[in-house]
């Protein structure tokens, strides 16, 4: 599927927005890794896809520029109230399951980086000293790869700050393009 089919297909899909840049463009900030310490999300340390357990910095760096493109996706929810769980939590729930229908769709080999942290199993094997249940759809979030949204969303043409009671959540799917 070329890089206009899948922009095409995630808007269709009910996307606010989609566009293609190179991986190699995506800006890094190792320094953001400690905000997943923080463990505002709960996973830290209970998610294969979270830190410690999904790699170091660099090794995430080297999983998203082993492909060369991108698409940025972004949904647009109102929330007004950010850092209220009871809202994001199921925005993000659905801006992930969004993100996986577009590459089941797409169905071309790549790498899904989410809006939020793996929620395919709950809890996660990984509190049961089990291996993951399902390693080849298993996602980390943004946060996790150190990638820095702001700049990303901006190279994009998105909006990343949307305006009081306005979220928006990002995700990517990196791919090798057609030829």
């Amino acid at each position: 599927m070329t890089e206009q089919l899948l922009i095409h297909a995630a808007i269709e899909l009910g996307f606010s927005n989609a566009a293609a840049m190179d991986t190699k463009d995506l800006i890094f900030v190792p320094s953001f890794r400690p905000l997943c310490e923080e463990n505002l999300c709960g996973k830290f340390g209970v998610n294969y896809a979270c830190p410690p357990d999904c790699g170091s910095v660099e090794e995430m760096k080297a999983r998203i520029l082993q492909w060369p493109r991108a698409v940025v996706l972004q949904t647009m929810w109102d929330i007004e109230d950010p850092m209220e769980e009871s809202q994001t939590k199921p925005a993000k729930a659905k801006h992930n399951a969004m993100t996986r229908e577009l590459i089941d769709k797409a169905s071309v080999p790549g790498l899904m980086v989410g809006a939020g942290g793996c929620s395919l199993c709950s809890p996660c094997a990984i509190v049961e000293g089990k291996p993951c249940r399902f390693p080849g759809l298993r996602y980390s979030c943004m946060s996790a790869y150190c990638v820095f949204v702001k700049e990303m969303a901006e190279h994009c043409g998105m909006e990343y700050d949307c305006g009081p009671g306005v979220v928006a959540f990002f995700s990517m799917f990196c791919f090798q393009p057609d030829n």
